[in-house]
C-alpha cells in the first residue's frame, strides 16, 4: 500500500555504501528526504543523485537525505561512489523497501520516461558519462521520494509517474527550510 502525507516512516535498517548498517533512527529529530531511486547504473538517477549532492548545502543543517537504490551494495558503490555523497545512500537488492512503500515499477512509465526525457538521458550518458554498463535492478522501478518532518511524519508523498520524475528541488528546498510541503 502506497505510504501517504500523515503516515509514518516506520522503521528501515539498511546497509550504506561504506558498509556500515544505516538505521533511520538516527534522524529523529531532523527533517529529511527518503529518496527512492532505480538501479544504481541509471542516467536519469546519476543525473539526480549530482543534483542533490552539488545543492546539498543549501538544504541547511537541520536537514538531510537518505537515498536508496535497487541494487546490490558492489553496484551501488561503484556508480553512486563517484558522486562521494555527503548523505546516506543504501543498497535495498531485494527491495525489502520498495514493496513496503509500494514502490511501483512500470514498463510504461520506463518507456515515458526514456522518450520524454531523451534529451537528459542523453546528457547523462554523453555529457556526464553516467553509461549504464552493468544493470543491476529492474529497469521499471520508477522513483519516489518523501519528505519527513522531525517526528517521522511523511508531510508529502510523490510517487514518479516516469523514469526520470522526482519531486521538484523547490519543493524539497522550501521543506528544509521549515516550511510545509
Amino acid at each position: 500500500m502506497r505510504r501517504m502525507t500523515g503516515d509514518t516512516v516506520g522503521k528501515l535498517r539498511l546497509t550504506a555504501m561504506d558498509g556500515e548498517v544505516f538505521d533511520l533512527d538516527a534522524l529523529k529529530g531532523k527533517r529529511f528526504m527518503l529518496s527512492f531511486f532505480r538501479f544504481a547504473a541509471c542516467p536519469f538517477c546519476n543525473l539526480r543523485l549530482h543534483e542533490l549532492v552539488r545543492r546539498f548545502d543549501e538544504f541547511g543543517d537541520g536537514f538531510t537525505i537518505v537515498a536508496i537504490f535497487d541494487s546490490p551494495l558492489d553496484n551501488l558503490a561503484h556508480y553512486a561512489g563517484r558522486h562521494r555523497p555527503p548523505f546516506p545512500v543504501l543498497a535495498d537488492p531485494h527491495n525489502i523497501y520498495y514493496r513496503e512503500y509500494a514502490i511501483e515499477r512500470s514498463i510504461v512509465g520506463m518507456l515515458k520516461g526514456a522518450l520524454l526525457r531523451l534529451p537528459q538521458a542523453m546528457y547523462g550518458v554523453f555529457a556526464k558519462a553516467y553509461v549504464p554498463l552493468s544493470i543491476q535492478g529492474r529497469l521499471t522501478t520508477l522513483p519516489a521520494d518523501f519528505l519527513v518532518d522531525e517526528t517521522g511524519v511523511i508531510r508529502r508523498a510523490y510517487y514518479g509517474s516516469d523514469v526520470g520524475d522526482h519531486l521538484p528541488f523547490e519543493r524539497v528546498e522550501e521543506f528544509s527550510r521549515g516550511w510545509d510541503a
